[in-house]
């Protein structure tokens, strides 16, 4: 499994023609408690750079974009319930979405983990 990142801080988790989508660590310290969550629904079509997902914390509500092109199979139940595995598990547990890419080239725009830690850092 190979792990790519955005500079609006999305992660993405490629396995193959499938991927898994959440905010990164720092994304979640800088929303601070989140408190509400909307995944997309299975099926739905997402292009990339397009509005995914909410997330709402209690200093802010934010869109969580595509990092690439592809058909969602399933948002993460686990945070209708509990909201605050994005805080506790970012890159984990609290992912957001999966989803069948529809263009795998669409990756190579994106970073890798130690192009992202620079990105952040720079910030």
């Amino acid at each position: 499994m190979t792990r790519y990142f955005t500079d609006e801080h999305e992660w993405i988790d490629v396995d193959g023609d499938s991927a898994t989508v959440g905010i990164t660590d720092y994304a979640q310290g800088q929303l601070g408690d989140i408190v509400f969550v909307e995944t997309p629904d299975a099926g739905k079509s997402l292009t990339k750079g397009g509005d995914a997902a909410v997330v709402e914390s209690v200093k802010a509500a934010s869109d969580v974009y595509a990092p690439v092109s592809g058909t969602v199979t399933e948002g993460n139940p686990a945070l209708a319930d509990d909201p605050a595995l994005v805080n506790s598990d970012p890159e984990g547990e609290g992912w957001f979405f999966k989803l069948m890419l529809a263009d795998p080239s669409e990756l190579d725009g994106l970073m890798d983990a130690a192009a992202y830690k620079a990105f952040v850092a720079g910030l």
